[in-house]
């Protein structure tokens, strides 16, 4: 019988790896007084002009839909976002971020921007190429849609 070496196995090594990324991340936000999931709803709304559902947030991130509702809830007690009822469902409760949220998101993307850079410096822009070109076969073979394309 074959025994798994969980060192090597791949969705274990890309789950340690997802899990060193945000928590090397995490210290740039959380001077903003924000956590890993209230930083994943503000990078999501703040990649649109338009709103969004916490539904779609959900979607994105793949976190579960009470870690982002207790996320929305503090950003909108901290201002960072406020929420309006949806177009044609009033039902849906569509989210933006408010001015003060929109500063934080780009005060923050450079000064993520510029750690993603630094964390993948031990890679050649062709390895870089590759990582993503990977990356995206790996979304795709689980069916993701690719942030991108959204």
């Amino acid at each position: 019988m074959d025994r798994l070496n969980l060192l090597r196995f791949s969705p274990f090594r890309l789950n340690r790896l997802a899990t060193e990324f945000s928590q090397a991340l995490a210290a740039d936000y959380a001077r903003f007084g924000i956590d890993i999931p209230e930083w994943r709803v503000l990078a999501t709304l703040g990649q649109h002009d338009d709103p969004r559902s916490a539904a779609y947030v959900v979607r994105c991130t793949r976190t579960h839909k009470s870690r982002i509702s207790r996320a929305v809830s503090h950003l909108i007690a901290l201002g960072l976002v406020a929420r309006q009822e949806g177009g044609d469902d009033r039902r849906e409760i569509m989210l933006h971020l408010t001015e003060q949220g929109r500063a934080i998101y780009d005060e923050l993307v450079p000064i993520l921007l510029a750690r993603e850079a630094a964390l993948l410096s031990g890679f050649s822009e062709a390895q870089k190429r590759d990582f993503e070109r990977l990356l995206d076969v790996l979304e795709g073979s689980l069916g993701l849609v690719r942030d991108r394309d959204r």
